[in-house]
């Protein structure tokens, strides 16, 4: 069994490849993405300057302008080298540099980023650049390129359908230092929004999205499967009855449903509860039982709609199961042997009906990171489904893309979770 897991686990990272690599497609082709946005906004621009006077629109970007969006958008690279360098077994050009040849020329002068060092980079008949480094400086770890005038011009009328790029554009030398900087290396890239790290913006809601994953994850179980198990013993009695009505109820309200009714009632009229935010702005200021106080003040709204959806669904797993092994030979047999009806009930149909319910436990890892962002949007709550959707709707693809990473990875770690407890519940179970 522990090849099997083995195996599990070394099936991770090509499934999470293959997960990312057909997002990352989608992103990449998807049309009206940061980049179009960007092309369209200077278009707007350069037609608002003209007056609407010109015959045929342009992009509004010369084509070295355009070269350095296409840069900034990770589009001035085919798609496989891409994701290759965004999954981090292909080097990025990091601290890049450019300058243009004169006319006629074959070398020019380039500004060391960071520094007051220019180096020179010559270019042969092929274009195939050389960097001339001054007397004293290192220059081993760079890199120089030649972008040609064919390519600007190849750039520019594929961003400029239907138009021809007539004026004649220079030879541009670029230098930069290739670097290995991905996912495999913890980087999930920089917002296009915020121009922050992605990763830095996940560690930041980490804590909110982790309390209310456990306290919802804890409070499930700790009320849902004693309840399951009273309905299984009281079952079609008044007792069943009542508290089915009870949580189809609440199974029928959506979350976000009861989120705006709690909000207008408790909150807006009663004024018992917060309006918004996970903690109060004066939250540093307050003592150890203060911090858990306010804590608890804002989260009880909000963990309400998280709860309302899963009781149902896990208390009639845990009631069904019971049912089930409550009929079997080995209960009535152990019965009907002299034991006691709740230790058989304890002792023997517990555990196993059990089995079930332990499946779902690995998935709920995916909660930490998904969240529900109608919840957290009504409750002004910043957590991983606000970010995620808010990047969706601003088609920040740096923080989809590691959304979807870091909630896939998760799910797969889940699943693995979730057969290790079934195997270790039910002595039947051998994954082999």
């Amino acid at each position: 069994m522990t090849a099997y897991f083995i195996r599990r686990l070394l099936l991770i990272p090509p499934t999470l490849v293959g997960m990312t690599l057909v997002v990352f497609f989608i992103i990449r082709f998807t049309p009206g993405g940061p980049m179009e946005q960007a092309l369209l906004e200077a278009r707007m621009k350069s037609d608002g300057q003209r007056g609407g006077s010109s015959r045929q629109q342009s992009s509004g970007l010369t084509p070295g302008q355009l070269l350095k969006l296409q840069e900034q958008y990770g589009h001035d690279k085919p798609f496989h080298l891409a994701y290759m360098a965004w999954l981090g077994v292909w080097p990025k050009e990091m601290n890049r540099s450019r300058a243009d040849f004169p006319e006629g020329k074959m070398e020019t002068e380039v500004k060391l980023p960071g520094t007051a060092q220019i180096l020179v980079v010559k270019r042969d008949a092929d274009d195939r650049a050389t960097i001339v480094p001054p007397d004293g400086v290192d220059v081993s770890s760079w890199r120089a390129r030649i972008i040609t005038p064919e390519k600007q011009k190849a750039e520019w009328e594929k961003a400029n359908p239907g138009q021809k790029l007539d004026k004649a554009q220079p030879h541009v030398a670029l230098i930069y230092q290739p670097k290995l900087s991905g996912v495999l290396q913890g980087n999930l890239g920089d917002s296009t929004r915020y121009s922050e790290p992605v990763w830095t913006m996940m560690k930041r809601r980490f804590p909110i999205s982790l309390f209310f994953g456990l306290a919802s994850i804890i409070l499930t179980y700790l009320v849902c499967v004693p309840l399951g198990v009273l309905k299984a013993i009281k079952h079609r009695t008044p007792t069943d009855t009542v508290t089915s009505v009870i949580i189809f109820f609440g199974y029928a309200i959506p979350g976000f449903v009861l989120g705006v009714f709690l909000m207008v009632i408790f909150a807006a009229r009663l004024r018992w509860f917060p309006l918004e935010g996970f903690v109060s702005p004066n939250f540093a200021e307050l003592g150890f039982f203060g911090k858990i106080g306010d804590l608890l003040h804002h989260a009880i709204l909000p963990l309400c709609c998280y709860l309302v959806g899963s009781f149902a669904s896990l208390t009639m797993l845990v009631k069904n199961n019971l049912l089930d092994q409550l009929a079997s030979d080995y209960v009535r047999t152990a019965v009907a042997k002299g034991v006691e009806y709740k230790n058989a009930v304890i002792g023997h149909a517990l555990r196993n009906s059990f089995i079930p319910v332990a499946a779902t436990m690995g998935q709920a890892l995916t909660v930490l990171v998904a969240g529900s962002f109608l919840i957290e949007r009504i409750f002004d709550i910043d957590g991983f489904g606000l970010m995620g959707f808010n990047a969706l709707l601003e088609k920040d693809y740096p923080i989809v893309m590691g959304t979807v990473t870091v909630g896939g990875l998760l799910l797969m770690l889940g699943n693995v979770l979730s057969d290790m407890i079934t195997a270790r519940l039910d002595p039947r179970i051998r994954f082999e």
